[in-house]
């Protein structure tokens, strides 16, 4: 009997290999052992260019009225891919459009699997690193100049020149908001209390006083004015470190709480505790809104364009599809974490279990195949997801 669920998932498929497992995942676990209503929005570029990108508006909205999204990788086009499929332009990032209008925080989580080794090996629980998707370094002013000393700074009511340098160099200027830093504070305690982790946040406000320093101080603020007792309540802990201290405590650990980042810093450390669970291609995504009511799940990773061509091919794939299975897991969960479904958090994390189940029964992708050692001959991914579907019907 399938486990059922009421309220719909919003799904956004993708391109290339990623869509192509995509489909595999569908049939063989998703369509086999879940049931409900599933909104489809084709997020294939060729269907951003046709829509002029509206699919993907409507997409994330979409999302925030349901609450819940999973999402397939999607191609971010750049000049060669404009060529390629005949675009009419550069389209942004669908996950920068669907980020700034859930309003979310990105966290990034190792798919721990018993077998494959861990460059940190006493890393035993996962470190959820939350990453503050908006700003920074990522909507930034940069100007190169050949005096650095013409460069001036205006304001309404102040101008001034930030250097005296008469030389050749390069200019950046960052920003973030009020508004957008709250959302983030507001995300990564919610989330924190949901998994019941200690929350760290890292910054380096000693040298940035006023950037880093506006962070710290309204995570203080939301902290002790919203989440105090709530943390309190389930003997948890939040606490700001500066970030190479962090580091430090992070290498050290064994992990088993959540550390949240500015933008930058989230995107680094994000792939450095990804290799040191393991493997870059076992983590999960999942975007949480600052009020914790509305998820989107997606693979960490992106639509593996040199499978895909071999596929075309009609070559057989070893392609690793357990990022995107969690990204349906995850989905999964939270809807019924939301509905309140205690049949389906567990289905969720029943499938999560057949696939940790397969990999350390000797089955895997040829990634995983060059990690473990004395492993078996690599499976394809289709040969993965059939072994996938039969421990989860062998489970209790």
């Amino acid at each position: 009997m399938k486990i059922t669920f009421e309220n719909p998932i919003v799904e956004m498929t993708g391109d290339e290999m990623a869509q192509v497992m995509w489909d595999w995942i569908k049939e063989y676990l998703i369509n086999e052992f879940f049931e409900g209503p599933i909104l489809v929005y084709d997020l294939s570029i060729q269907n951003r260019d046709k829509t002029e990108d509206q699919v993907t508006i409507d997409a994330a909205k979409a999302v925030v009225t349901y609450r819940v999204g999973v999402k397939c990788a999607t191609i971010t086009p750049d000049e060669e891919r404009v060529k390629e499929f005949s675009l009419k332009k550069l389209w942004p990032s669908p996950n920068g459009t669907i980020r700034n209008i859930i309003n979310g925080t990105v966290f990034r989580e190792p798919i721990i699997i018993s077998n494959v080794p861990r460059l940190i090996p006493h890393w035993r629980l996962p470190i959820i690193v939350a990453r503050h998707a908006y700003g920074d370094q990522y909507k930034p002013f940069e100007i190169r100049s050949n005096n650095l000393s013409e460069i001036e700074i205006k304001t309404a009511s102040t101008q001034q020149k930030p250097f005296d340098l008469n030389e050749e160099g390069i200019f950046l200027a960052i920003h973030n908001t009020k508004k957008s830093i709250e959302g983030f504070a507001r995300s990564v305690f919610n989330f924190s209390l949901l998994r019941g982790y200690d929350c760290y946040f890292s910054t380096k406000n000693t040298i940035l006083k006023t950037y880093d320093g506006f962070f710290k101080e309204i995570f203080e603020q939301i902290f002790q004015n919203e989440f105090a007792n709530k943390f309190e309540a389930k003997n948890l802990k939040y606490e700001h470190r500066l970030i190479d201290d962090m580091v430090a405590k992070v290498l050290k650990s064994e992990g088993g709480f959540v550390w949240a980042l500015k933008n930058y810093d989230g995107d680094v450390e994000s792939d450095m505790v990804a290799q040191g669970f393991g493997s870059l291609g076992l983590m999960t995504s999942v975007l949480l809104s600052s009020d914790g009511k509305v998820v989107e799940t997606e693979a960490a990773h992106g639509t593996v364009t040199r499978h895909y061509r071999a596929w075309q091919k009609g070559e057989s794939v070893s392609t690793n599809p357990i990022a995107s299975i969690f990204a349906w897991t995850q989905a999964l969960y939270y809807r019924g974490i939301f509905d309140n479904k205690l049949d389906l958090v567990q289905g969720a994390q029943k499938l999560e279990k057949a696939v940790r189940q397969t990999v350390e029964g000797g089955v895997y992708t040829r990634d995983l195949a060059a990690l473990i050692p004395q492993s078996n001959q690599p499976v394809t991914t289709l040969e993965f997801l059939q072994a996938v579907q039969r421990n989860f019907r062998n489970l209790d």
